[in-house]
């Protein structure tokens, strides 16, 4: 029994194996379910089923760690001890920063083949002003706010991280100032995030 609890132990310690089990279980589960089913059409609708499954695996991703930052890493910074601070700005601030803004990209891209797939990206992000179909408008305001948040991400928060990191060389005073645009546009992703996901969900519960 105890030699068992070691191996998931070790098994579990490791994040590669943990993924790699995780895909693996996935994989069973969806020939199960291809089983159960008497097999899938792979047609537009099958597809559509796996974009919208990466679609939301990235977008949990995205938003997760944006939440991370603004509920957990920001507020306790002033309480970390000085000497433990390079830590966070050194190690794990580039390597959340990574998954973050391209959990970001593929979230947008994910979205968009969706869109395709189901044929209603131009009147989404039309907003269905021609159609006026209230569902492709309330997905399409959702997309609209994605799209903004991840320009944020990649165009205003990641350059500015850098510096503040001193991930690149520049002043003190433009060190303060990214930080402050960094904490600013951080914030705005945070307050445009639940009207977004409000957004997605609506369009597919509520039409």
């Amino acid at each position: 029994m105890n030699n068992f609890r070691v191996l998931i132990f070790n098994f579990l310690s490791s994040l590669s194996k943990t993924v790699h089990a995780s895909i693996g279980l996935t994989i069973l589960l969806f020939l199960l379910l291809f089983y159960i089913n008497d097999g899938f059409s792979f047609d537009r609708l099958f597809w559509s089923g796996i974009a919208r499954y990466t679609h939301a695996i990235v977008a949990i991703m995205w938003i997760g760690l944006l939440w991370y930052f603004n509920f957990v890493q920001i507020p306790n910074m002033e309480k970390i001890p000085d000497e433990q601070k390079p830590a966070i700005g050194k190690v794990i601030a580039p390597a959340a920063l990574f998954y973050f803004r391209w959990a970001a990209a593929f979230t947008i891209l994910t979205g968009l083949i969706l869109a395709i797939l189901n044929g209603y990206l131009k009147d989404a992000l039309t907003l269905s002003i021609n159609s006026g179909i209230p569902k492709h408008t309330t997905i399409g305001i959702g997309m609209w706010l994605g799209i903004i948040m991840a320009f944020n991400v990649w165009f205003i928060i990641w350059p500015n991280q850098k510096r503040a990191l001193g991930l690149v060389n520049c002043d003190p005073d433009q060190i303060i100032k990214s930080a402050s645009r960094v904490l600013l546009f951080s914030r705005l992703n945070t307050l445009l995030s639940l009207p977004m996901l409000f957004s997605m969900i609506s369009a597919q519960n509520l039409y």
